[in-house]
């Protein structure tokens, strides 16, 4: 039977520090406690970032909706810090999962880089380590991403983690969105 377990332990790259979500975490940015979240980070956050709207589109849900099933909402997510092992540890951006592994075992994962940040490959460091994880420690079967097809840098940064496109979906508000997905490899 096929079940989603939570990360045993912290994730990094060559370049990041890869720090588990916590419900103190979002509840300190949903509520404007920035020196509260940067304390729990242990980094200091970038100035137009996170905010309620970020965090809400996110994880597609409220923070009730969290608070309620906190180690299910927040199942692989991550903040991405650099410069970690400096004074100047820096927070620029976020990997997360839309939740646990659907029945099927799929998770859907979601990244955002701060704007000063973007364009050096942290994204890519960190959606392919956090994707290796729900695939190989996680227990999710597959990982999906949706992008806007007009979107070069995700499709790119989705491409070289070795998600491949499957197909499209109409978002309710956004439009027409593509379908990335990569696979556990069955072996025979």
């Amino acid at each position: 039977m096929w079940r989603a377990r939570s990360m045993s332990s912290p994730l990094g790259t060559p370049r990041l520090a890869l720090v588990p979500i916590t419900l103190a975490m979002v509840e300190a940015v949903l509520l404007g406690r920035r020196e509260d979240a940067e304390a729990l980070v242990g980094a200091r956050m970038p100035e137009r970032w996170p905010n309620r709207e970020l965090i809400e589109r996110a994880f597609a849900m409220s923070l009730e909706t969290v608070r309620a099933a906190p180690d299910a909402r927040l199942w692989g997510a991550q903040v991405m810090i650099a410069d970690a092992a400096t004074a100047r540890r820096r927070v620029i951006g976020s990997v997360v999962f839309r939740g646990q592994p659907d029945a099927d075992g799929t998770a859907e994962i979601a990244y955002g880089v701060d704007e000063a940040s973007q364009g050096q490959g942290f994204a890519t460091e960190a959606v392919g380590a956090c994707t290796r994880w729900a695939l190989n420690e996680g227990g999710a079967k597959a990982v999906q991403a949706t992008t806007f097809g007009w979107h070069r840098a995700s499709i790119r940064v989705l491409e070289k983690v070795g998600m491949r496109r499957v197909g499209q979906r109409e978002h309710e508000t956004l439009g027409e969105m593509w379908v990335y997905e990569t696979r556990v490899i069955q072996r025979a």
